[in-house]
């Protein structure tokens, strides 16, 4: 599967590794994914996304429902 956060759509970005003599090679950045189930009560399912630590953090302030509405708004979920 990619590394893909499935609610806010971050996924991996490329740059430059940077030496003291400024020689640059390619790297990659990646997201910070975790593979977490969720319990949706008005379901009454459970769900497992692919998620980023600081959707997690979104999750824990807003619920599970509402996240899971704006990401299907954006269009990261389906």
């Amino acid at each position: 599967m990619s590394k893909i956060c499935q609610l806010t759509g971050k996924k991996v970005m490329s740059g430059n590794n940077v030496s003291h003599s400024k020689r640059r090679t390619k790297r990659k950045f990646l997201p910070n994914l975790i593979t977490k189930k969720f319990y949706i009560p008005e379901e009454d399912r459970y769900v497992t996304l692919k998620i980023s630590a600081s959707s997690l953090r979104t999750i824990n302030k807003i619920g599970i429902s509402a996240a899971m509405k704006k990401a299907k708004e954006q269009g990261f979920l389906k």
